[in-house]
C-alpha cells in the first residue's frame, strides 16, 4: 500500500450545505428569534445558532455537544452560513431556556414532577406550519402516548419498569410530533393527564390545526380524559380498560362476528356501555382472539384474549374501528426515532426541565428532517422518503466537498458522481 498526502481544505459533510441553506432558506432563524426572543447585543451566538448547531450535530452522525470540539468544529468552519459555537455555548443557551418544573403532590402521598415548555411547543408547531407539514383549518388525526425513557440523572426516578428515567408524553399527527410533556419516572401516566391534553388541544386550537379523530391507549382510559378528547375532537378511540360489569356484559354476548384483521381471525362485537358510573353510553367495540398459551380464563370460562374500544363512533364497521385502532403502533415507531436517532437515550442535562428543553428541540429536528428528506427524494433518486437518518447520512450528508472561488463566486465542488445538482432545479 502506497499513500499519498493532499493539504487541500476537503472536509466530508457537504450534504450539510443543503441542510444549512434549507435552514436560512425556511426562515427558522426569524421564526425562532420571534419566540425565544433576542440575545443581548453583546453576545456572540443567538438561539437559532445554537439550534442549528445542535441539529447539525445530529445530521453528521453526532450524539453530544462535545463532538463539535472533539470531532466536528474543522468540518463544521467549512458549512456555509453555520455559525460554530463551542459545547459549552450550546448547552448554557439551551439550559437558559428551562422553565420551572410543576411539583404535584398524588393522593398516595407521591411526588410527580412535570416540565411544561408552551413557547418552545409553539415554535415547533409554528414551524410546522411554515414548512407547510401543517396547513390551518384542515381536519388531522391526533394520537397520544407516554413513553418511558431510562436514564441515570441527578432527579430521575423509579418507574414501573424498576429503572430510573423520565416519562414523557408525546402528542403526534401522523408521523410528526406536536407537542412534549416531560414527567418523571415515577409518575402515573393518568396523573393530571387531561391537563395535559387541554394543553395541546389548546395549542393546535389557537394554530387553527383541527382534529378529526384523537386515538389513545388505555393509560388515557379516565372520566376526565375522554371527556377534553370528545370535546376537542370529533370522533375518538381509547382503548378501555377492563372491570367486573363490562366483562359481565361481555361474557353473555352472542353475536359474535369472525372477521379478518391483517394475518387474523378475530370475532367482534359492539356493545353499548356507560363507564365510571356516569350518564353518557359509548359504544365500546370488543374483539376476542384464541390466546397463544391455550389456558382458560377463569372468568369468561374459554380460552380468549378480550379486548375493547370505547368510542363515539357510531358510523363504522367493528372491524374498521379495529383496523384504524392498531394503526396507533406506527407512533412506536416514532419512539424508536426519537431514543435511538435523535438523541432521547443520551440527554444531557442533569435536571428534569433542562432536558425537556433538549427533548423538544430535537423532536423539531426529527420533524425539519422528515420535510427535508422529503424534499431531497422527489428530486434524486439516491435519497429515499422512508431513509432513517443512519442511511440518510451515508447517502447524502456524507460527501467529500470544498469550496473554490471563481470569478468572485463561491462554489461548491462535491467530490462525487451523485447529480446533488438536480437539487438546485
Amino acid at each position: 500500500m502506497k499513500i499519498t498526502l493532499s493539504s487541500d481544505n476537503i472536509k466530508s459533510f457537504g450534504g450539510l450545505n443543503f441542510i444549512s441553506a434549507e435552514f436560512d432558506n425556511l426562515q427558522l432563524p426569524a421564526l425562532i428569534t420571534e419566540h425565544l426572543g433576542e440575545r443581548p447585543p453583546q453576545a456572540q451566538f443567538n438561539f437559532s445558532d445554537a439550534i442549528k448547531n445542535m441539529w447539525s450535530i445530529i445530521f453528521a452522525g453526532g450524539d453530544c455537544a462535545e463532538d463539535i470540539s472533539a470531532n466536528l468544529r474543522e468540518e463544521f468552519l467549512q458549512i456555509e452560513n453555520l455559525k460554530v459555537c463551542s459545547p459549552d455555548t450550546l448547552l448554557r443557551l439551551q439550559k437558559s431556556l428551562s422553565l420551572d418544573k410543576e411539583v404535584h403532590i398524588g393522593k398516595s402521598g407521591s411526588v410527580n414532577d412535570i416540565s411544561r415548555h408552551a413557547t418552545l411547543n409553539a415554535l415547533n408547531l409554528d414551524m410546522l406550519l411554515q414548512l407547510k407539514t401543517l396547513v390551518p383549518n384542515k381536519l388531522y388525526d391526533l394520537d397520544f402516548d407516554h413513553q418511558f425513557v431510562p436514564c441515570e440523572k441527578y432527579d430521575s426516578r423509579k418507574g414501573y419498569k424498576m429503572e430510573k428515567g423520565y416519562f414523557p408524553g408525546v402528542a403526534s399527527i401522523g408521523k410528526e410530533i406536536v407537542y412534549i410533556e416531560n414527567r418523571n419516572g415515577n409518575s402515573n401516566v393518568k396523573f393530571k393527564q387531561a391537563e395535559t391534553l387541554e394543553d395541546a388541544y389548546s395549542m393546535l386550537k389557537d394554530k387553527r390545526i383541527k382534529i378529526d379523530r384523537s386515538r389513545m391507549d388505555c393509560g388515557s382510559f379516565t372520566k376526565e380524559v375522554i371527556e377534553v378528547v370528545e370535546e376537542n375532537s370529533e370522533r375518538f378511540y381509547i382503548r378501555a380498560q377492563r372491570c367486573g360489569e363490562l366483562s359481565n356484559r361481555v361474557k353473555v354476548m352472542k353475536d359474535w362476528r369472525t372477521v379478518r384483521i391483517g394475518l387474523f381471525d378475530v370475532e367482534v362485537c359492539s356493545i353499548g356501555y356507560t363507564p365510571f358510573g356516569g350518564e353518557k353510553t359509548y359504544r365500546y367495540v370488543v374483539s376476542r382472539q384464541k390466546n397463544n398459551t391455550g389456558q382458560t380464563d377463569a372468568f369468561f370460562g374459554n380460552d380468549f384474549t378480550y379486548r375493547a374500544i370505547a368510542t363515539n363512533d357510531r358510523t363504522s364497521t367493528d372491524r374498521e374501528i379495529i383496523e384504524y385502532y392498531n394503526q396507533r403502533g406506527a407512533t412506536e415507531k416514532i419512539f424508536d426515532e426519537m431514543n435511538n436517532d435523535f438523541g432521547w437515550k443520551n440527554l444531557p442535562f442533569s435536571f428534569l426541565e433542562e432536558n425537556t428543553v433538549y427533548m423538544i428541540l430535537t423532536a423539531m429536528c426529527r420533524n425539519f428532517y422528515l420535510m427535508i428528506l422529503k424534499k431531497i427524494a422527489e428530486k434524486v433518486t439516491f435519497v429515499k422518503p422512508n431513509f432513517r437518518i443512519k442511511k440518510f447520512i451515508f447517502r447524502f450528508v456524507t460527501v467529500p466537498f470544498k469550496w473554490i472561488e471563481r470569478g468572485r463566486q463561491k462554489i461548491l465542488k462535491l467530490f462525487t458522481q451523485r447529480p446533488y445538482h438536480l437539487l438546485l432545479t
